[in-house]
């Protein structure tokens, strides 16, 4: 996979929407062989809203999550990042595509005004499920994992990456 682009994203939020609540952190690790490259990022409160049931996925105390940096600081430095570690346009992956790309998404436009994944990404069940050819294979693939999933979003996007990198490496096995 020279030149990938593949980059898998895990946030954790403090409820169930952006805008009116508030994402509390996010990882991201981009999908190669080795030691892979992550980026991590905390972002303060936007929204005096949460559910505290939410915030407790985290790990995180609502005071301890008014500390921390600026949105803007956060998604400024990820871009960056991107910027810097990405040859080409990076290509946004996910557990679950619909909640973490939305906050992501919501957050880059809001904060520096473009999302550099662009206007898509990808789901790992769902590739998952067209390399099984069994549309309700979709969530066996975590067993892949093999970083633990402990909601610290980079514990939980490397351990997405490397159940990834196997699925690939069973498309070419194929």
């Amino acid at each position: 996979m020279k030149n990938s682009s593949l980059v898998v994203v895990d946030v954790e939020v403090d409820g169930p929407i952006p805008f009116r609540y508030s994402m509390v952190s996010f990882g991201a690790v981009i999908v190669e062989n080795g030691t892979p490259r992550s980026f991590y990022a905390q972002t303060a409160p936007i929204s005096s809203q949460f559910v505290s049931e939410a915030l407790a996925v985290s790990g995180f105390s609502r005071e301890q999550h008014e500390t921390f940096p600026a949105p803007e600081i956060a998604m400024q430095n990820f871009a960056a990042w991107l910027a810097r570690e990405i040859k080409g346009r990076p290509i946004f992956v996910s557990d679950n595509l619909a909640f973490d790309w939305s906050w992501i998404n919501w957050y880059f436009h809001e904060f520096t005004g473009a999302n550099p994944f662009g206007f898509s990404g990808r789901r790992i069940g769902d590739f998952y499920a067209g390399v099984q050819r069994d549309w309700f294979a979709a969530s066996k693939w975590k067993s892949l994992r093999q970083t633990a999933h402990t909601h610290h979003p980079v514990d939980d996007a490397r351990g997405n990456a490397q159940a990834l990198l196997q699925i690939l490496a069973m498309c070419k096995a194929a």
